[in-house]
């Protein structure tokens, strides 16, 4: 069984965190704790993911020509992913975002700038060589929409699999939509793209359900705690998450979407790929952070086992199976 290929295209960002006992008012200075450095941006904890679940994966971004930046490239390099088409620019510094949390609640306030991530153009996707031979193309909404767009019709053109998790939401034309092959929203994100308000009520099927209409082929809808599920023209099936204690759920998206991509290109069918996505990210809530949370191979393994469940054939078998 030939190892999977994915394509992701998408963002790197440095995120720069640190705790406050309380948020600062205008013009105050506060003393922090527990300052730390953590890779960030949603294309790039993907990719990641991917490749810690045994896919051959190459990633396509921009980065600046600065520490953060080196920083990024050792990542990439230590976690065996092609950097070919990662980019370096002087034009702009790698994008980063600042964080302070509040200790005793949690809240926080966030400020990003998406420095380098701005510039992957078009024209930069279609340099690529990497879509003429990969099975999936995975990209997010952290770079420019002409940007993602142009990633989801190289990869149909190809013939891949188009996944596109719609990240940070925001509308977009049915020109888009009907790139994709897997849509992949939360259900406030499906909310948004179908043009209503983040806080109305309304089913996920009948978002799902106007989203194909829209043009999407199929829609895997994120539920949280309940799971996820899948939308085609044809039928609905809700997969039920697995049981853990959630210690930090950041990550859990990027995990999710990872097993997905990784499952759809060894060949398994969207709802066995969902159901491992499920399973991925579910482990990722179970440990702090994103890079440290994405589960590996003998993670996955290790977790079919105590559950006395049965590995699925792909995963088992093939090299994505390996050790």
């Amino acid at each position: 069984m030939p190892v999977p290929r994915i394509t992701v295209v998408g963002s790197y960002a440095t995120g720069l965190t640190m705790k406050v006992k309380r948020l600062p008012s205008t013009g105050e200075t506060l003393l922090g704790t527990g300052y730390r450095v953590d890779y960030g941006g949603k294309g790039s904890n993907q990719a990641v993911g991917s490749a810690r679940l045994g896919a051959n994966v190459h990633f396509v971004a921009r980065i600046g020509k600065d520490a953060f930046g080196e920083m990024a490239l050792r990542l990439y390099r230590d976690e065996g992913i092609d950097v070919a088409d990662v980019k370096q620019t002087a034009e702009a510094p790698t994008g980063v975002g600042f964080i302070m949390v509040e200790a005793a609640s949690g809240h926080n306030c966030i400020v990003i700038d998406p420095g380098a991530n701005e510039l992957l153009s078009a024209e930069d996707i279609s340099d690529c060589a990497a879509f003429q031979s990969t099975s999936v193309v995975l990209t997010q909404l952290e770079i420019p929409v002409a940007t993602a767009e142009a990633a989801l019709r190289l990869g149909r053109a190809a013939g891949a699999i188009t996944i596109l998790n719609p990240a940070p939401v925001r509308p977009l034309p049915s020109s888009v939509l009907q790139l994709v092959d897997v849509l992949t929203p939360n259900q406030v994100e499906a909310k948004v793209l179908t043009g209503r308000s983040p806080d109305a009520v309304i089913a996920p099927e009948q978002l799902a359900r106007e989203l194909i209409r829209s043009g999407v082929n199929q829609v895997v809808m994120t539920l949280g705690e309940r799971g996820a599920l899948i939308v085609t023209s044809s039928s609905s099936t809700h997969v039920p998450a697995i049981s853990v204690s959630a210690v930090d759920t950041t990550g859990a998206g990027d995990a999710f979407n990872a097993g997905l991509a990784t499952a759809l290109a060894s060949g398994a069918s969207l709802e066995a790929a969902v159901q491992f996505a499920v399973v991925t990210g579910g482990l990722a809530v179970t440990r702090e952070g994103v890079i440290p949370s994405l589960p590996s191979q003998n993670e996955i393994r290790q977790f079919y086992q105590e559950r006395g469940t049965t590995l699925p054939d792909w995963f088992a078998d093939g090299p994505a199976g390996k050790a």
